[in-house]
């Protein structure tokens, strides 16, 4: 059975650079996915260092931070069914060489420590990830 659900995306300073916001957002779209928050900002690097805390002291970390701070990035809540692993699944695998083809990762990632794109990987994931960045949405 299909469950409605929310979750979190980030278009990354390289997706925004290389124009891919257009494109990525109407892949979302054409899913079936309903857009109920987007928010094209800089984030800074102390809420980039809470977003990503479960990463704290791997040697990824610090490059992460920079990347993701380094330039705009576009905030998204979106909705719909089973959207958690759905979005998961359309994103694809981190290492664009391992990403499946067809995956946003696949067709337009370069590098995985510069990826384009970041989607919520659990409900608890989604929540704390709108709930930081979005606190005004009702995520009843």
């Amino acid at each position: 059975m299909t469950k409605i659900e929310r979750t979190f995306l980030v278009l990354k300073p390289g997706g925004i650079e290389r124009g891919l916001l257009g494109e990525i957002i109407g892949r979302f779209e054409r899913r079936g996915f309903r857009f109920i928050a987007l928010k094209h900002t800089m984030v800074s690097r102390e809420l980039t260092k809470r977003h990503y805390e479960e990463h704290r002291g791997k040697d990824f970390f610090d490059d992460l931070v920079s990347y993701t701070t380094s330039g705009p990035v576009v905030l998204a809540v979106i909705k719909g069914g089973d959207a958690i692993a759905v979005a998961r699944e359309m994103v694809g695998a981190t290492d664009p060489k391992l990403a499946k083809p067809g995956t946003i990762r696949s067709d337009y990632g370069i590098d995985m420590r510069r990826n384009l794109i970041h989607a919520s990987d659990s409900e608890e994931s989604a929540k704390r990830e709108i709930a930081l960045h979005f606190p005004d949405i009702n995520l009843e």
